[in-house]
């Protein structure tokens, strides 16, 4: 696999750790249960570890935009659907303009073909 494709699995795989850290973060209830404890500190620093590889190749402003905005978008989800929690039109917004975001980042700017 070429460089460039290997950065960016890298960050793809960063952001579904992140997302899982953040998960486990809520069963966590404050840090006060073992596991879902240990869970959220040992996915978030794999989450790092792998976005540090990402960054071999992508510029740290797009790694990390699109990181955070690829992440709110599966935490977002994962909230709804796995843990029943709703979304108001504001929060629907919202996101939407996160995903925008993302997109015109990767079509357009000149940047994210680094």
């Amino acid at each position: 696999m070429p460089p460039l494709m290997q950065s960016w699995a890298a960050l793809g795989v960063a952001i579904v750790l992140e997302v899982a850290g953040s998960s486990f973060l809520l069963k966590s209830a404050q840090f006060t249960r073992l596991m879902p404890t240990a869970m959220t500190l040992v996915l978030y620093a794999l989450a790092f570890y792998m976005l540090s590889f990402a960054l071999r190749h992508i510029p740290l402003g797009v790694a990390y935009a699109i990181w955070s905005g690829v992440g709110i978008v599966l935490t977002a989800a994962i909230s709804v659907v796995v843990f029943r929690q709703s979304l108001d039109l504001a929060a629907l917004v919202g996101i939407g303009f996160i995903m925008t975001g993302v997109i015109i980042m990767n079509a357009f700017s000149r940047m994210a073909a680094h």
